[in-house]
């Protein structure tokens, strides 16, 4: 009798340790996106999962590559959702994030899937937007400004402080401008072309998206940012108008990554596959987030900046995004442009 009760026990217990473990516990998770859509992604991962529970910072991603890589040895995140794709790739080519195929790769976008092949598969593409900026129209009426519709058009004498953009150094929006710039037009030509815009800015600031913000609120009249950010302001009653350079213009590849040496590993890769999900980018629209979602089959906002309808350049993430360049860049904007500004 005692036998057969010892037996069942063990056959109970092995049982038990073939089922899948259940999700449970904490997810330490930084995000890069605008705290809206941040807020809206972390409340609906935790309807999803109710036993997990989601501590959440919002930081740019310069900002998190920055606190990735300072962390290195003692990690204090799991995930890290969001952002423009270079400082993921960095980190990648650091070996600070974690090789993770999904089992949702086969359902992304082809640009995505090429995110994820790019990095050893230690980051993949969430959603793409172009850059670009969006103005005020009463401001730019008001004062009789012409339209800018191009790149030159920024250096136009009468929108001497008028402009605003962010700090490279802080934020992914603004290093891919300045890595957009750079392919568009050559490093020493580009520095020039900056070097003259700064005339015309009155502010680098911290986030990406903050000038375009500034913008519709009449604190400025233009602001430099992904497009998707200024219909954002114009799907909030603003008057700001989007405009995308006809000389060709950047774009990100906004990008999620499991950061080495996660203590909640199994929980971040539960994330992970959730947000690739068509259902959970199908949402992004309802935080007025108009960004092209990586999920073939997710809902493509109505008013998101569509690609075929931009002159796009072939923007070079393998280049741009290794550590190495990114610093070399980043050293000659504070000299030659950061200094001046101070």
């Amino acid at each position: 009798m005692k036998m057969k009760t010892l037996s069942i026990m063990l056959f109970a217990g092995s049982a038990l340790a073939a089922l899948p473990a259940q999700a449970a516990g904490e997810l330490n998770l930084i995000c890069s996106a605008d705290v809206v859509i941040c807020e809206q992604m972390k409340g609906d991962f935790e309807k999803a999962h109710s036993d997990i529970k989601v501590s959440m910072v919002r930081l740019s991603s310069g900002e998190t590559y920055a606190k990735v890589r300072a962390e290195a040895r003692n990690p204090k995140t799991d995930i890290w959702w969001a952002g423009t794709g270079d400082p993921h790739l960095q980190a990648a080519s650091e070996n600070l994030t974690l090789e993770y195929k999904s089992p949702k790769l086969d359902e992304l976008n082809d640009w995505a899937k090429k995110q994820a092949e790019s990095s050893g598969y230690k980051t993949v593409g969430v959603y793409a937007g172009a850059l670009g900026w969006g103005y005020n129209t009463e401001i730019f009426k008001s004062k009789g400004y012409k339209e800018p519709v191009c790149w030159a058009d920024l250096l136009a004498p009468e929108l001497k402080g008028e402009i605003q953009i962010a700090n490279p150094n802080s934020s992914g929006t603004a290093y891919t401008a300045l890595a957009s710039l750079v392919q568009i037009m050559g490093e020493d030509q580009a520095f020039d072309y900056l070097k003259k815009l700064n005339t015309n800015v009155s502010q680098y600031t911290k986030s990406g998206s903050a000038p375009v913000k500034a913008a519709a609120r009449g604190e400025t009249a233009l602001g430099i940012v992904f497009v998707h950010d200024a219909v954002a302001q114009t799907a909030e009653g603003f008057p700001v108008k989007s405009i995308t350079p006809c000389e060709g213009t950047g774009y990100e590849i906004g990008s999620m990554s499991i950061i080495k040496g996660a203590r909640n590993l199994d929980n971040a890769k539960i994330w992970y596959d959730w947000a690739l999900t068509a259902e959970v980018q199908s949402r992004m629209k309802d935080a007025k987030s108009f960004q092209l979602p990586s999920n073939k089959s997710a809902t493509i906002p109505e008013k998101a900046p569509r690609f075929e309808d931009i002159k796009l350049i072939d923007y070079d993430f393998k280049t741009y995004g290794d550590p190495a360049k990114r610093k070399a860049l980043l050293e000659r904007w504070d000299r030659e442009i950061g200094a001046a500004a101070n």
